[in-house]
């Protein structure tokens, strides 16, 4: 059985176009093909990119984060009580008012109190601004570097320059060295960002971010596997342009350079809506969808592969309209915090004046944006 499904899986139509067949991929003449086995080492790379990760946030960003004066913020601990530790984990993190009466019945305690608590109860779970700098460090290095490698193995390549170039002699494209480590480099952060999850920030868009990771291995194993090796590195080096911003952006927001985080995303904004909202889909997709029906007849992993680039671009609209929120609101109001960030609330017991002030700003986080990544 196993036997027969290996067969399937390595079914040629899947992955080849007609006419070509796995033999026809196989090293010889001076030509080098990138094989199914090599994606073993994105497990090794990966587990190494989580190694550099954690000596890079002890041993550089965070003595960055105390010369900044960057600190995490003194919390009020929520007081024990068995009753609201069961409803928090069992049933809402955010209590409506209905619930917070039935609790306060319960418990006997004034729904001031119950408000505070689970105020409390919140901030404890949610991560320092310390680890929240050192993460967007990690980041934007990482992406800062990978494009500038993406630059040096993409420079003096012609489908730089015209995509035709892409299925040139498409799928018998032989690797190149620099090919091979990009995709490697990628291959391995983004399973290292998947091993991450657990200890990661979690932001609002938590679930939209798992589908991307896990789209855009899929993209990288499937294009390594059908040799679409060129295609594949243009989109990689398209997103680590507008990546690299704005997790400087958040560097600067965390350190309270307002002024030059401000810059900075500005300047994010324009590029993410240039390349992801015009270039990727109407030069990059229409590659991928129009040029290759020209070389060969479409088969199904054309098909895939198109799918799962149409995947990235619904993404992508959704994390444009949480962006261009966020202009809106920098527009009218002070641009502070992070877009996608679960900001903490201010745990104090406020006085009874103050109350209808403080539901409306725990409505929305630092930027502006309605709490609801």
């Amino acid at each position: 059985m196993l036997q027969t499904v290996g067969e399937w899986l390595w079914w040629e139509s899947l992955w080849l176009p007609e006419g070509i067949s796995w033999s026809d991929l196989e090293d010889n003449d001076g030509r080098v093909y990138a094989q199914a086995s090599q994606l073993y080492a994105a497990l090794p790379c990966a587990l190494c990119l989580l190694l550099v990760r954690y000596l890079f946030e002890r041993y550089l960003a965070m003595p960055l984060a105390n010369a900044w004066g960057i600190k995490d913020k003194v919390r009020f601990t929520a007081e024990q009580n068995p009753v609201l530790e069961k409803f928090f984990c069992s049933h809402t993190r955010n209590p409506s008012q209905m619930d917070v009466r039935a609790l306060c019945k319960k418990t006997n305690w004034p729904q001031r109190r119950v408000e505070v608590w689970f105020r409390r109860r919140r901030n404890q779970d949610r991560p320092g601004l310390q680890k929240r700098f050192c993460e967007a460090s990690w980041r934007g290095f990482f992406y800062l570097f990978a494009f500038l490698g993406g630059i040096w193995a993409l420079y003096d390549k012609p489908w730089l320059y015209n995509l035709k170039e892409v299925w040139a002699g498409f799928p018998k494209q032989s690797m190149l060295p620099s090919q091979y480590w990009y995709y490697l480099l990628e291959t391995g952060f983004y399973l290292s960002l998947l091993f991450s999850l657990t200890f990661d920030v979690k932001r609002k868009d938590f679930k939209e971010q798992v589908i991307h990771h896990i789209a855009t291995l899929t993209l990288l194993s499937f294009s390594w596997i059908s040799n679409f090796i060129r295609i594949g590195t243009l989109v990689i080096i398209v997103h680590d342009s507008t990546d690299v911003l704005l997790e400087c952006a958040k560097v600067f927001n965390y350190a309270k350079w307002h002024q030059t985080a401000n810059a900075i995303f500005v300047v994010f904004s324009v590029l993410f809506m240039g390349t992801r909202l015009v270039f990727f889909p109407f030069w990059l997709i229409h590659c991928t969808w129009v040029y290759p029906v020209e070389e060969f007849p479409p088969f199904f992993g054309y098909y895939f592969f198109n799918v799962m680039l149409l995947v990235l671009q619904i993404l992508h609209i959704y994390w444009a309209f949480l962006i261009s929120r966020m202009v809106y609101k920098f527009l009218f109001s002070q641009l502070e915090g992070d877009l996608r960030s679960d900001e903490e609330e201010d745990d104090s017991d406020p006085p009874k004046e103050q109350n209808h002030k403080l539901s409306h700003m725990n409505g929305f986080d630092a930027k502006g944006r309605a709490n609801g990544h």
